[in-house]
């Protein structure tokens, strides 16, 4: 429980006690946030004032004890703002919360023994379940944002299918490969992913920014003779990199590395650090796919470094203790972070007939929809 509000007198912020902690609020962040009509628009939620609004030396003049509530009078203009005290205690500045969930800080990194069979911490639901029931969709979409992945079992094995998978909790996103793309043998392959060929951890599409941030996956005919999926929590590997050996994490996180794709209509390209950072230092983002770099160009006596340091990357995300091997079944559907998971592919007899179907969506969307269905089950 927040206890009395005090004035702050000495910079005439707020200081609020809630338990053993002191918050503490400067003036100009209280008035900022002000939640009243004038301040946000009730219909929208946005703000209505711009920060240019604010006056200049904006100070809490008097804080008054409205029981769940706090009620602050500002100087010099005596504006007021009524705030809850969860909403306070909430929005804490110390906690350093608030994020977009997409660090490492926000997820459970894994290898794959954690999530054996055993363990029941594979995520994995029935589609028909999926679409019944609020809290399959919210576990299952939980997981891609938590563990990286969820496995979908019986959707129906026809053509176009994963696009009403993508549907169901965002917006498919286009590319040069159309709103669909079929993984399976061609006679004149325009990638390697449309061979019979092993496939190492990678992620996809490395050419663009931004990247697609969810991929899908869905089988509608299996190999006879191998063409297993495989995945790697590439977060999972970035923690372990950094751990043991510093100073190749922080070469591999601050050069970036240029990735393209051309073909007769098409001329993408990126250039992005290999594991990526957000401002405090915790990865963000990993984006790796050999097959797909382009050359790069740092001064002679550097290349040698970042080789060295990317050879030892590679060959982390290689290894097989890391490498979840799932053999995809007709009906199947895999859903996943393509800024995170790395996936793979063993090699396959060339007449099995193996073919995916796959398409691309976006994090936001994934996440907003969660939000949703959590706030309809609180209310529920």
């Amino acid at each position: 429980m927040i206890g009395v509000p005090m004035l702050n007198c000495s910079d005439g912020g707020l200081e609020l006690r809630a338990g053993d902690r002191m918050l503490r609020f400067p003036a100009v962040w209280l008035r900022d946030n002000c939640p009243c009509s004038e301040c946000v628009d009730p219909g929208s939620g946005q703000k209505l004032k711009d920060i240019t609004d604010v006056p200049n030396g904006v100070v809490v003049s008097a804080a008054e004890d409205a029981g769940e509530s706090v009620v602050v009078t500002y100087a010099p203009d005596r504006h007021q703002s009524v705030f809850t005290r969860s909403w306070l205690a909430a929005h804490a500045l110390e906690s350093r919360d608030g994020g977009d969930g997409r660090t490492e800080d926000d997820k459970e990194l894994w290898l794959p023994a954690d999530l054996a069979p055993a363990t029941g911490r594979r995520p994995e639901e029935s589609w028909p379940r999926y679409l019944a029931e609020s809290a399959a969709r919210a576990r299952t979409l939980d997981a891609v944002l938590r563990l990286g992945f969820a496995l979908l079992h019986d959707v129906p094995a026809e053509a176009g299918r994963v696009l009403g998978v993508a549907a169901s909790f965002g917006f498919v996103r286009e590319t040069n490969y159309g709103q669909l793309f079929d993984v399976c043998i061609e006679p004149r392959p325009g990638s390697l992913a449309y061979t019979c060929r092993q496939i190492l951890p990678h992620t996809d599409n490395p050419y663009r920014d931004p990247v697609p941030t969810i991929q899908l996956l869905h089988c509608l005919r299996a190999a006879d003779d191998g063409g297993e999926t495989g995945l790697v929590d590439g977060f999972a590997a970035a923690t372990a990199l950094r751990a043991a050996d510093a100073p190749t994490f922080e070469l591999l996180a601050r050069t970036p590395v240029p990735f393209g794709y051309t073909d007769n209509g098409t001329d993408l390209r990126a250039s992005q650090p290999l594991i990526q950072l957000d401002p405090r230092g915790r990865v963000r983002a990993v984006r790796f796919n050999h097959r797909s770099t382009r050359p790069l160009r740092l001064p002679y006596a550097e290349i040698a470094a970042f080789y060295a340091a990317y050879l030892a990357w590679a060959e982390l995300l290689a290894r097989p203790e890391r490498r979840l091997n799932l053999r995809l079944a007709p009906g199947d559907c895999l859903i996943f972070d393509n800024t995170r998971i790395l996936h793979a592919r063993t090699a396959f007899g060339g007449s099995g007939g193996r073919h995916l179907q796959g398409c691309y969506a976006d994090l936001d969307g994934l996440a907003s929809t969660l939000a949703v269905l959590r706030t309809g089950q609180e209310k529920a």
